[in-house]
C-alpha cells in the first residue's frame, strides 16, 4: 500500500506539479517539548486542480519526475479568497492641481491679514 500525506499547497507556479508542505509535530526525547517540522513534497497535478492554501491529500507514486514522487490523490478544503484591494487609492488624499494649491495660499494670507489687522484694531481701542 502506499503512503499517503496531508499538506497545505505551499506553490503552484509550476505547470501540473504543487509544492505541499507538512508540518509534523515531534517531542524532543529529553527536555520533552514539542515542535514543528516542515517538509515540502513536490506531487503531480494533471489538470491543475489545487490553488495556494488548499488541503489536500497526495499519494506516493513512482518516479515522475526528478523530485517528484507523489501525485495528487483529492483535495480535502479549498483555501478561502483571501482580502484583495481594488481601489489602490481608496484612503490616500488627492493631491489638489498646482493652481488650486496657489489659490489655497492666497486665501490663507489673506485671512491671516484679516486676523492680524482685526487683532490690531482691538489693540488701538
Amino acid at each position: 500500500m502506499s503512503r499517503l500525506l496531508t499538506g497545505r499547497v505551499s506553490s503552484d507556479k509550476p505547470d501540473k506539479t504543487i509544492v505541499i508542505t507538512v508540518a509534523t509535530r515531534k517531542t524532543h526525547p529529553l527536555y520533552k517539548k514539542q515542535y514543528t517540522i516542515n517538509t515540502k513534497f513536490m506531487a503531480h497535478d494533471e489538470k491543475n486542480l489545487a490553488k495556494i492554501g488548499d488541503l489536500v491529500i497526495i499519494k506516493e507514486s513512482r518516479p515522475i519526475s526528478a523530485r517528484k514522487r507523489f501525485t495528487l490523490d483529492r483535495i480535502l478544503e479549498s483555501a478561502r479568497g483571501g482580502f484583495e484591494e481594488q481601489d489602490a487609492i481608496a484612503d490616500v488624499p488627492q493631491e489638489a492641481p498646482e493652481g488650486a494649491i496657489k489659490e489655497l495660499r492666497s486665501n490663507q494670507k489673506l485671512e491671516t491679514a484679516k486676523i492680524t489687522q482685526s487683532k490690531d484694531k482691538d489693540k488701538k481701542k
